[in-house]
């Protein structure tokens, strides 16, 4: 089902599963978010009156052009970068003028990143890389170690543990970054091209676990080129130019 323009929740307000009407708790609502970066000779119009909402539990995927405001749109959704106008609730909470430290403790908390990159420090083993947000969240070095080997179990890497990321595979270097993630239970994952460093084979193992934890009730918004990967989600938001120009909805 094609949707254009914003009219998503209309949608959403009719679906039925299993014989019975779903209510869906709005977890993510942008409206009119306007992004620009500024230089000395030219300003450029990154996001333009972008509307648009994410239900709890959603798997969400964001296509389009190079260009066209993807990654901008995740770094303001992870609360890592500012928007100039507009409106962004979290949870029904209005974040728009939250403070740094207000954004860090929001982040810590609720959100999980997984780059193309992997991000992982290399002079870290990879149990370290996974047990650094515990740190940051002031978890017991007891219940850091319980919970580390048992992501570490269930994103299939635990016989790596005491590996550095050099030493690892892309696939296995973005399982531990999977890994990572989700240590301290987000609500929401924010996901960056998550296979665009991977073989087909391992792509598709990465897009299982995500696949995983969003059945388990995380809530995924992945940005990505992939049609492919794309399937995986409940929704494909296409941009261009700023804007939502399509919403596919795939239930």
């Amino acid at each position: 089902m094609i949707i254009m323009g914003s009219n998503v929740g209309n949608i959403y307000s009719n679906i039925v599963f299993y014989g019975q009407k779903v209510q869906f708790t709005i977890m993510i609502k942008i409206e009119n978010l306007e992004k620009i970066y500024r230089t000395e000779e030219v300003e450029t119009l990154v996001l333009n009156k972008l509307s648009f909402d994410v239900r709890e539990g959603e798997f969400v995927a964001v296509m389009g052009p190079s260009g066209c405001g993807k990654s901008t749109l995740l770094n303001i959704l992870g609360l890592l970068d500012d928007m100039d106008a507009g409106q962004f609730k979290f949870n029904d909470i209005d974040v728009s003028d939250y403070t740094e430290r207000k954004r860090a403790d929001l982040r810590k908390h609720n959100i999980g990143f997984v780059f193309q990159s992997f991000n992982l420090i290399d002079e870290l083993t990879v149990f370290e890389n996974v047990e650094l947000p515990l740190i940051y969240t002031k978890v017991s070095a007891a219940e850091r170690k319980e919970r580390v080997e048992e992501v570490l179990k269930q994103m299939q890497i635990m016989h790596r543990r005491n590996h550095y990321p050099q030493q690892l595979s892309g696939g296995q270097q973005q399982r531990v970054a999977v890994a990572r993630a989700v240590i301290n239970k987000p609500k929401l994952i924010l996901a960056d091209e998550p296979t665009g460093n991977l073989d087909s084979n391992n792509g598709n193992d990465v897009m299982q676990l995500l696949t995983e934890l969003n059945q388990g009730g995380t809530t995924i918004i992945m940005v990505t080129h992939s049609e492919h990967d794309a399937k995986y989600s409940h929704r494909i938001i296409r941009m261009l130019d700023g804007k939502v120009v399509t919403e596919n909805l795939l239930v």
